[in-house]
C-alpha cells in the first residue's frame, strides 16, 4: 500500500471512524453508496469491494454483473453531518471488472479517460462551477405547487433570512470536507440559492459537486426544509443551471491566455470554444439530460437556447468574461447551458471532448454574438449563422444518434445505455396529459 492508503488507515483509528462509505455514480449522475467496517478498508484497498453492477443503471447487464469498487484514498473525508457520534468518513471509488481492468460504464473512468487524452496533449483541465438550487418548505406532492422558503430576489440581503442561515451552514460543512467555496447569494427566484465552488481540476470537481449535492440535501433535511436541483421547477422562475468557467493549463501557463489576442484570448482558446459551439447540439443530451431540462432553456434570461458566443455577453451560451489585468491566469470562458441535475463526470468529459476536437481539428470561431441573443428576431438569428440548440430532449436524443464525437468519448456502453433510458423518458413523458391540457381544454371542448 501507498501513503494516501496508510494515512486513511491512520485516520480512521485517530477519527473513531466506525463507518466508511464508499461512493459513486451511476449513468444518470444518481449518487450510490456502499457502507463497510473499518477492518475491511485494508481489503478494499487491495482487491476492492465486490457489488452487482446489473442492480446499478447502466453499468451492467445480468450475465456480466460482478463488478468491484475500488476506494481512491485521496478522496478520504469524515462526514461533518455524522458528528454526534462516533465518525462515518467517505470516499469516492473507481469501478473495475474482477480482471482489474476499468468498467467503461462508470461515468468517473469516462472523465478520467478523457482528461488522460488531453494530459497526452500537455492539457490539464480546469473547472469552477457556478451551482444554483432552489428551497422548499417541504416536498410538494403530486399535482401540488412548491412552496419556497421565502420570496427574495437576486441579492437580497434580508434580516433573519432562511437561506442566509441555510448558506452559512451548507459552506461550513463544505469546507470541513475540504470543499472551498468562492461565492454565495440568494439567486433570482424565489427560495433559489447559488454557491460557487473554487476552481480545481475536473475530475475533483466533478467529485465535490456530487458531494456538494449530498451536503445541500443533508443541510435541508436537518433544517426542516427540502432541496432540489430540478432544472425547472416553476413555471414563471427562473431555472437552476451549473453555469461552469473553463480553462486548460500547460504546466503553469494558461493555455487560453495570449497578451495581443483578441480579448486577450489565444489561438487554442478560440479553437476550444469553436469546438464546444459545433458540438454543443450533440453534447446536449449529457450537458441538459431531463425532460424538464428543456424548459429551463426556453425564455432566455441566465439559460441560453442558442449556439453562441459573446465577449461578457449573458446572453451568449459561451461567455469570455472581462479580462482582468496582470492575472493572464485568470483567462477563461463560461459554458452557461450545463444544467445543476447533470451528470458533473460526463458533463466535463463531453464539454473538453468537444473543446480538444476543435483545437485538434483547426475549427474556426465564428462571428461573436454582440446583441443580446433573446431580443432578436428568428431571421436576425438566422442571417448571424445563430442555430439553435436542440428544442426537446426528443431532438437531442436525434442529434445525439448521429454524434460520432459523443459515441467515441462516452464509450459504447454508456452511449447506447443512455440513449435508451432517454427514449424511454421521452415516451414516458409524452403520453402523460398534463395539467395544462386539462385546463385548457376540459372546460370548452
Amino acid at each position: 500500500m501507498g501513503k494516501q492508503e496508510d494515512f486513511v488507515l491512520r485516520a480512521l483509528e485517530e477519527r473513531d471512524v466506525r463507518f466508511v462509505r464508499l461512493w459513486f455514480t451511476d449513468v444518470l449522475g444518481y449518487l450510490k453508496s456502499v457502507a463497510i467496517a473499518p477492518a475491511e478498508l485494508e481489503g478494499a484497498f487491495d482487491e476492492g469491494i465486490g457489488f452487482d453492477g446489473s442492480a446499478i443503471e447502466g453499468f451492467a447487464r445480468v450475465y456480466e454483473s460482478d463488478m468491484l469498487a475500488l476506494p481512491d484514498p485521496s478522496t478520504f473525508q469524515i462526514l461533518p453531518w455524522r458528528a454526534d457520534g462516533p465518525s462515518t468518513a467517505r470516499m469516492f471509488c473507481d469501478i473495475v471488472m474482477p480482471d482489474g481492468s476499468p468498467s467503461y460504464a462508470d461515468p468517473r473512468y469516462v472523465l478520467k479517460r478523457t482528461l488522460a487524452r488531453a494530459a497526452e496533449r500537455g492539457f490539464t483541465f480546469y473547472t469552477h462551477p457556478e451551482i444554483e438550487f432552489y428551497l422548499f418548505k417541504q416536498p410538494p406532492g403530486p399535482g401540488e405547487e412548491p412552496v419556497p422558503v421565502d420570496r427574495s430576489g437576486f441579492f437580497d440581503h434580508t434580516a433573519q433570512s432562511m437561506g442566509a442561515d441555510f448558506r452559512r451552514e451548507a459552506i461550513s460543512m463544505l469546507e470541513a470536507m475540504s470543499i472551498s467555496v468562492e461565492f454565495s447569494h440568494h439567486e433570482s427566484g424565489p427560495g433559489q440559492q447559488e454557491i460557487d465552488l473554487r476552481y480545481a481540476d475536473a475530475l475533483s470537481t466533478a467529485d465535490n459537486i456530487m458531494t456538494f449535492r449530498t451536503v445541500i440535501r443533508e443541510v435541508a433535511l436537518s433544517q426542516g426544509i427540502y432541496a432540489t436541483f430540478m432544472p425547472k421547477p416553476f413555471t414563471t422562475h427562473p431555472g437552476s443551471g451549473m453555469h461552469t468557467h473553463l480553462s486548460l493549463f500547460e504546466g503553469d501557463q494558461n493555455a487560453f491566455y495570449e497578451p495581443d489576442g483578441e480579448y486577450h484570448l489565444s489561438e487554442t482558446g478560440r479553437r476550444f470554444i469553436a469546438g464546444i459551439l459545433r458540438h454543443a447540439p450533440d453534447i446536449s443530451i449529457v450537458t441538459n439530460q431531463w425532460v424538464n431540462s428543456y424548459k429551463r432553456m426556453m425564455f432566455g434570461g441566465e439559460a441560453p437556447s442558442y449556439v453562441c458566443w459573446g465577449h461578457n455577453n449573458r446572453s451568449a451560451m459561451v461567455r469570455v468574461p472581462m479580462y482582468k489585468p496582470a492575472k493572464g491566469a485568470s483567462t477563461r470562458v463560461e459554458l452557461r447551458s450545463i444544467d445543476a441535475a447533470a451528470n458533473p463526470y460526463l458533463s466535463y468529459a463531453v464539454v473538453l471532448a468537444a473543446g480538444l476536437k476543435g483545437i485538434d481539428e483547426g475549427y474556426e470561431l465564428p462571428r461573436e454574438a454582440e446583441d443580446d441573443v433573446w431580443a432578436l428576431t428568428e431571421r436576425e438569428r438566422q442571417s448571424l449563422g445563430i442555430d439553435p440548440l436542440p428544442r426537446s430532449l426528443n431532438e437531442a436524443i436525434a442529434v445525439a444518434e448521429r454524434s460520432e464525437m459523443l459515441a467515441e468519448v462516452l464509450g459504447e456502453n454508456v452511449f447506447d445505455f443512455l440513449l435508451r433510458n432517454k427514449r424511454a423518458e421521452w415516451d414516458d413523458y409524452r403520453g402523460q396529459v398534463s395539467a395544462y391540457e386539462r385546463d385548457q381544454m376540459l372546460p370548452v371542448i
